[in-house]
């Protein structure tokens, strides 16, 4: 078995403090931020938590983080309305009295001078301390953070916005975690793969994986590709992604090209890049993801370079009049077939005078399928000066999940003939 660094990391884990974070609309965005610079330090993540304004729920929350890891962070929750608990909570689950600070009170008046404004009573809950805190000045708001060392463990009290919680969080409690987690260092890296199953996946690499303490290994799928997450730790960042690279080796060495990305890289921006790179040009014909290609490609800078043109034919007519497909094929196949696919490619590679055209046509539904042409069935083509090739897709999901599918597709077609 290959050697492994025996020193673990230290345990962290982050609660998201507000009822807004629950809505369906609204996303943790600090979270994510905290862990990529916990894990920076050396410090991995092992539990996130989000917990509305709910005194009782939030307190078993800190207790429980307390007592399983080494580092807790908490956002939110410390504004001067009712509903803001974190304070009054935290000292109550640490088993500490809160005070009121008078040097914190009078640096919140002050702020609130300098805004030519007198501070509402309100916020004198703003300079309520945990005893045998430390406060953290805020100088992008005027809700002061806290740090405090309790039974062993570190614990950070940091407002909610991010342009308050950012620079608090680098300036005063990075510096101290790095000191704790010593000369440790995680590094992480997503490997990408197209065009196979999560079980199918798993059962060609876990031989690998499993050989492997450190790093670690998990697999996850999403909508358009399988990720394969690896998470080294050792002394120096050198280190650990020596560690990554040996893994990565091995997996793709199983994997070949349907490894597609080894560094947390989209499809698109791939695809790009191989476009850039050999000073191709590119145009797409899209049926039933309606401009989902052209999105993608043109989100990413300098796509300019390379792609001219995108179609969005919709409509039997649109791919007869602005694509040139002959009225023929569309009465004897059918638009969702291989004969229109290929057409529809080599017609706006010609519209466009580009090196690649790259097409779709297919059943999105949830309507509009057969027996003979069930919902799911997508014709990708791709046609150059030389050649031109279709696949026949079957995917499952709903509208959206298909129309993904079927331009990662296409997408991924174009990048085995780039390669």
């Amino acid at each position: 078995m290959p050697p492994t660094f025996p020193q673990q990391p230290l345990t962290a884990e982050i609660i998201a403090i507000g009822s807004e974070l629950l809505a369906p609309d609204r996303s943790d965005t600090n979270s994510l931020w905290l862990t990529e610079k916990l894990n920076g330090i050396g410090i991995e993540v092992k539990l996130k938590t989000i917990v509305g304004d709910d005194d009782a729920r939030l307190e078993e929350a800190i207790r429980d983080a307390v007592r399983r890891s080494r580092v807790v962070i908490t956002t939110g929750g410390l504004g001067p309305t009712e509903d803001d608990i974190t304070r009054k909570v935290a000292a109550r689950a640490l088993g500490r009295r809160l005070l009121l600070d008078e040097k914190v009170l009078d640096w919140i008046k002050a702020r609130f001078e300098s805004f030519g404004r007198k501070m509402p009573e309100r916020n004198s809950r703003q300079a309520m301390v945990i005893d045998g805190s430390e406060v953290l000045d805020n100088p992008n708001g005027t809700a002061p953070g806290l740090f405090i060392e309790h039974e062993n463990t570190a614990i950070a009290l940091l407002p909610g916005p991010p342009r308050e919680m950012r620079p608090m969080f680098e300036s005063f409690v990075q510096p101290r975690l790095a000191e704790k987690s010593g000369s440790l260092r995680v590094v992480r890296r997503v490997l990408r793969v197209a065009g196979m199953g999560e079980s199918a996946l798993d059962e060609l690499i876990a031989p690998v994986y499993l050989q492997y303490e450190n790093p670690q290994t998990s697999i996850l799928f999403n909508q358009t590709e399988v990720e394969i997450q690896l998470t080294a730790n050792s002394r120096t960042d050198a280190e650990a992604e020596a560690l990554l690279d040996r893994v990565s080796e091995q997996l793709e060495e199983r994997l070949g090209k349907a490894i597609f990305s080894f560094a947390g890289e989209t499809m698109e921006e791939v695809v790009g890049l191989k476009l850039a790179v050999g000073r191709y040009s590119l145009a797409v014909a899209e049926s039933c993801t309606g401009g989902l290609i052209a999105q993608r490609l043109t989100a990413l800078p300098g796509a300019s370079k390379y792609f001219i043109e995108g179609v969005v034919s919709y409509s039997n007519e649109s791919k007869t009049r602005t694509l040139g497909v002959e009225p023929i094929l569309l009465l004897e196949h059918g638009a969702v077939s291989a004969p229109v696919a290929e057409a529809m490619a080599e017609g706006v590679r010609t519209r466009a005078g580009t090196d690649f055209g790259l097409s779709i046509t297919g059943i999105a539904g949830p309507d509009g399928g057969s027996e003979e042409k069930p919902v799911g069935l997508v014709y990708i083509a791709l046609a150059d000066d030389a050649h031109t090739e279709h696949r026949k897709l079957n995917l499952p999901g709903d509208r959206n999940l298909i129309r993904w599918r079927a331009s990662q597709a296409a997408l991924d077609l174009l990048r085995h003939r780039l390669i």
